[in-house]
């Protein structure tokens, strides 16, 4: 016996759109698309659309929110050259990151068409937000005493905290940066470490010089470590000190005991500002108890000067891959 038909099962077709879009200085097109047209490839792979350029226009052809938003990333990208901003592979990827953001309208924020009005100066680059919260860090670590900078791996925690902290240091707002974290092991147990006390150390200090090398150029970075306008130690160093006119900043904050956050905080002084950055989800504490960075939230989230920054999975800068890592490992709540 035949099956009839049910009527009143409808099947969804995705709306079609051919968009198209003219810029006004075809100079600038090189930039825009990327050697042998990479940026174009991969907006086209990321938003299932098809790109297609023709003079200084370009046809944009696909489902018709995808398209749009590939519009919108086009004029973004396009925008921020004519700022005077470089794009590479991140950036691009940063702004199609940012198209999916809907405003609290359920409409495209606007600020993915515009080049972003907050950055970060130093010796070596000029830093711009990838994310839409880097959008809202940035603006707080010019703004606020004191800022707690919460989220997973890549998503510029440290990085543009570091960044601030050395155009504050190049321009005179701070005398010194004091770059911190507690020397905890993440999972492992190292044993004996040969050397003084600098090489024990620096092994856990490492990100912290990986961004100070690329904001600073390496003889600068060398010559204020000696002497002593760039500080780096492990978080013990800090007891019993008062830290005024400096630019502080505080990595791994998660692996802080109660006591240690306490100590670490109030050794802020006068004309200072301090970055507190960490996973509360990736805790290496040696004993079972509560993280310090989860207890000083719980506590100052609110208070007059303190802002609390939380980063999600999708501010995740580095390679799109460590966005689904963490997805795969926390859920896509994280």
């Amino acid at each position: 016996m035949s099956k009839k038909p049910n009527h009143n099962h409808r099947t969804e077709v995705a709306e079609r759109a051919r968009l198209e879009v003219t810029f006004d200085r075809p100079h600038l097109l090189g930039a825009l698309f990327g050697q042998y047209d990479q940026n174009l490839v991969a907006i086209e792979n990321r938003l299932g659309v098809y790109i297609a350029a023709r003079g200084n226009k370009l046809q944009i052809e696909g489902d018709a929110e995808a398209a749009a938003r590939a519009r919108d990333v086009m004029t973004g990208l396009y925008n921020r050259i004519v700022a005077g901003q470089e794009i590479d592979a991140g950036a691009v990827e940063a702004v199609i990151a940012m198209s999916a953001e809907p405003t609290l309208d359920g409409i495209i924020r606007h600020d993915v068409a515009e080049p972003p009005k907050v950055m970060i100066r130093t010796r070596k680059k000029t830093i711009v937000p990838r994310s839409a919260t880097q959008v809202t860090y940035m603006a707080a670590l010019t703004r606020n005493d004191i800022i707690f900078a919460l989220g997973p791996a890549g998503t510029g925690k440290t990085y543009l905290a570091v960044a601030q902290a050395v155009s504050q240091l190049i321009t005179g707002s701070v005398d010194r940066l004091i770059l911190s974290r507690p020397a905890v092991e993440a999972g492992e147990r190292l044993g004996f470490l040969p050397g003084d006390m600098k090489e024990k150390v620096d092994p856990y200090l490492r990100p912290i010089y990986d961004a100070l090398y690329d904001t600073l150029p390496a003889e600068q970075v060398e010559r204020r470590i000696a002497s002593g306008e760039i500080e780096i130690a492990p978080l013990a160093f800090m007891r019993g000190r008062t830290l005024s006119n400096a630019f502080i900043v505080l990595d791994e904050a998660q692996n802080t005991t109660v006591a240690q956050m306490k100590m670490f905080l109030t050794r802020f002084g006068e004309g200072s500002r301090m970055v507190i950055c960490g996973d509360p989800r990736q805790v290496d504490l040696p004993q079972p108890g509560i993280s310090g960075l989860a207890d000083a939230v719980a506590r100052l989230e609110g208070v007059e000067g303190i802002s609390v920054v939380p980063f999600g999975i999708s501010d995740v800068v580095r390679h799109p891959v460590v966005g689904r890592i963490v997805q795969a490992y926390e859920g896509p709540d994280a």
